[in-house]
């Protein structure tokens, strides 16, 4: 019989909403089948870290994590390289992976969509080593991070979204960097540097792939602060791409030199975290088992056959 163990954040919006025990009572009825026990554990920090740091050694298959990008990375990076799926229920801010795999906000709906998933191998990016899901950024992105965090509680979402959108474009700086791929160094100055596990290629920044072997760089150069301000509505209309000052690169890996400092704040999958430079980014192809519901778009791609690097102009 296989075994699973759903980890809930106990202080997530809809937890607290629908109650802990009714909340739980819901996800083991919705996921429980005659060839599967589930366990299902509200828990809170620590307490979620070590229950998925230990659920591949207690003999669960499969572990499934209600909570934002932040455990689910946390998740993600434990269970890389192991037979162990990882699955997910959005119940964060952004739910980045949740979404691009097609799983509604709604939990009902997602436990509905997660209970027919099927295991697909995805990838991941290691970050000096430590593996993400999503996204990596320094300069903006981190500025934009801390002051959605500031504004969590206190503001409504699109009013606290837009807020931190003005503070983080004022408060970036200018960034001395060389960018190194494939063992060329290319310098510039930028206020913004992002790293994303599979490029952005889809509608509403969603990724259609999760295992094209690839990571994708975007570097906005500084320009002032019009340009920034012209950059961050492009972000909002998705038309970044066609943005002179914004660069976009593709590899399997990439390194961020800093020129003229040692350490900076860098946001990834939402967690903020100050790093030393250089910042080394590196694939690792299909290092993730995934339970991606079976209609997603992923599965219309298929595995690439050992991808070339690319460079997007």
């Amino acid at each position: 019989m296989g075994r699973t163990l759903v980890v809930l954040n106990a202080k997530a919006g809809t937890v607290m909403d629908l109650g802990g025990k009714a909340t739980a009572e819901a996800v083991d009825r919705a996921l429980t089948r005659p060839d599967r026990d589930v366990e299902v554990l509200l828990a809170e920090g620590k307490q979620m870290a070590r229950a998925i740091r230990t659920a591949p050694q207690e003999g669960y298959d499969t572990v499934i994590v209600g909570a934002g990008d932040g455990t689910v990375s946390y998740a993600a990076s434990v269970l890389a390289g192991t037979d162990v799926a990882l699955g997910v229920l959005p119940l964060g801010t952004m739910n980045l992976l949740a979404y691009d795999i097609g799983l509604p906000r709604d939990l009902t709906a997602a436990m509905a969509a997660l209970a027919t998933a099927r295991p697909m191998r995805i990838d991941l990016t290691t970050l000096n080593g430590r593996a993400f899901h999503g996204v990596s950024g320094v300069g903006f992105f981190s500025q934009m991070a801390m002051a959605r965090e500031q504004v969590r509680h206190s503001r409504g979402r699109i009013f606290g979204w837009l807020w931190a959108l003005g503070r983080a474009i004022f408060r970036s700086g200018r960034l001395s960097l060389e960018i190194e791929i494939e063992g060329r160094r290319e310098p510039i100055d930028a206020y913004a540097a992002l790293v994303t596990s599979n490029p952005f290629d889809a509608p509403s920044w969603h990724r259609s792939r999760l295992d094209s072997g690839l990571l994708e760089i975007h570097v906005a150069e500084e320009r002032g602060a019009l340009a920034r301000l012209k950059a961050g509505a492009d972000l909002l209309v998705e038309n970044w791409r066609n943005n002179p000052g914004i660069h976009s690169f593709q590899a399997r890996a990439v390194t961020i030199h800093g020129l003229r400092r040692r350490r900076a704040w860098v946001a990834t999958d939402g967690e903020i975290t100050r790093e030393t430079l250089p910042l080394r980014y590196e694939v690792r192809p299909q290092a993730l088992t995934l339970l991606v519901p079976a209609n997603a778009v992923q599965w219309a791609g298929s595995p690439p056959e050992a991808p070339e690097a690319r460079t997007v102009a």
